[in-house]
This record gives C-alpha cells, structure tokens and sequence, in this order.
C-alpha cells in the first residue's frame, strides 16, 4: 500500500523535473540573445548601424522575434570590437558589406549634407515668415483708433425731418 507522504514526495519529485525542463528551456532559448551583445561599447555603436531585415529600426533595437539579420549582426559588431577594431573601421566595414543603408544616420558628406541642413534652414526660414507676418501686423493702422471720439454723423434737420415722412410712407403702404 502507497503511503500518503510518498504520494505527496512523489507529485514534489514531478513538479521540480517539470520545473528544471522549462529552466533549461528558457535558458536555451536566450543563449543566442545574450551572447549577442556582450559589451556596453557593442551597443553604443550598435546605435549608429540599421538591422536589414527591414523592420527600419536600430540593430541593438530590434524586436522581432527570430530575426534573420540582428543576431548574427551583433555577433559580427561584437567579434570586431573583441579583436581591437577601431569603431570608424568597424563601420567602414558594415558600409562595405551592408551598403550606405546599414547607417542609422546619413553622413555628412556630399548630397547628404541636404539631410543636415534642410530642418535648421526651414526652420530659420519659417520663423522669418512669422516675425514678418506679425510685424506686419503691428504696423498696420488701427481703424478704430484713428476715428474721432465723437463719431456722431451731422445730420441738418432738413433731412431729418424728410427721412422720417419717407419711412411713415413707405410703412403705411
């Protein structure tokens, strides 16, 4: 006959192996996300290059489950950055195999000096729009201020006295 504590040892033994499983599961599942980024330096310059899978954000911020492009991208970022690799060398490299479009940023060189520039020139402009709009409108003459105070019409008592037969007339017909 089982005894009651061997039954209850028994149902312990079974949630500990259920709980070791899913442990090493999990632990199986985030090796490749943790050897991904080792290094605080891999993740600075992380910021500055794209993931080409086309998700359109940064490679250290890509959220896509089982991306084909961020792992063994941040693998190759991090294995230059371990053999002493200057960051502009690195990047040089990433332009190399990748294309301009791994950049996160366009660079100031060239045609892409327009991306640099063109936000502060709209913006200085549309702000000269507004200081010319509103000085305008300050030196505008004010109609109200440049009537009489007693902007009381004289009238002769002449045509007074016409425009009230004319409106008793026209109101009796």
């Amino acid at each position: 006959m089982i005894s009651r504590p061997n039954s209850s040892f028994r149902l312990w033994r079974v949630c500990i192996l259920y709980a070791a499983i899913f442990l090493v599961a999990g632990a199986a599942l985030l090796v490749p996300f943790a050897h991904a980024q080792q290094t605080d330096h891999a993740k600075k310059l992380g910021l500055n290059l794209m993931c080409m899978c086309g998700c359109g954000q940064v490679l250290v911020q890509c959220n896509h489950l089982n991306c084909p492009s961020a792992p063994p991208m941040l693998k190759e970022l991090d294995d230059r950055i371990a053999s002493g690799a200057t960051d502009e060398s690195v990047i040089q490299d990433f332009i190399k195999g990748y294309g301009v479009a791994v950049l996160s940023s366009p660079p100031n060189t060239g045609f892409n000096r327009v991306a640099w520039l063109l936000p502060s020139v709209a913006f200085a402009l549309g702000l000269g729009m507004v200081g010319l709009v509103i000085n305008h409108w300050r030196r505008r003459p004010l109609v109200a201020a440049a009537a009489p105070e007693s902007s009381q019409v004289q009238i002769s008592s002449d045509a007074l006295a016409r425009a009230r037969e004319k409106v008793e007339r026209e109101t009796e017909e």
